[in-house]
């Protein structure tokens, strides 16, 4: 079995000397070699092809952190947010102020709206009255 065939015709007159003197032509699938000038040009292409991947290699970090910088900010407003929906209050540091109740055994403290915040038992060492007397808030 030879390699080649009909090698002394010119690359023009091969097809249709091959199509005249055979069995039967075949559509096939096969590996077609490519020539040394096809090679160094998808070589150069390659080149090509990875300079331009790397740069917009660089482009896509780039803009990826300026991405990251303004979507930091929101993702930590939304777990705040949130949290804040879940509990239905927040955590603050304000001034309250505290009522001694000595007639019911507690204490009360209340906000600058004077929602009270809190109501618990008199501690030990607030059960003493002081000297003064008692005031309700009617004495003048």
């Amino acid at each position: 079995m030879k390699k080649n065939i009909a090698e002394h015709l010119p690359l023009r007159e091969r097809e249709g000397f091959l199509r005249d003197n055979c069995d039967a032509p075949e559509r096939m699938s096969y590996m077609k070699k490519f020539t040394e000038e096809e090679i160094v040009a998808m070589k150069n292409r390659l080149s090509t092809v990875s300079i331009e991947m790397d740069d917009i290699e660089d482009e896509k970090k780039a803009l990826a952190v300026q991405l990251k910088a303004k979507f930091d900010p929101l993702k930590t407003e939304k777990k705040s947010l949130l949290k804040n929906i879940k509990q239905r209050a927040q955590l603050v540091s304000e001034d309250c102020y505290k009522f001694i109740d000595h007639e019911n055994g507690r204490v009360e403290y209340y906000n600058a709206i004077g929602d009270l915040i809190e109501s618990r038992p008199l501690a030990p060492e607030e059960r003493q009255r002081g000297l003064f007397a008692l005031r309700n808030g009617t004495e003048d």
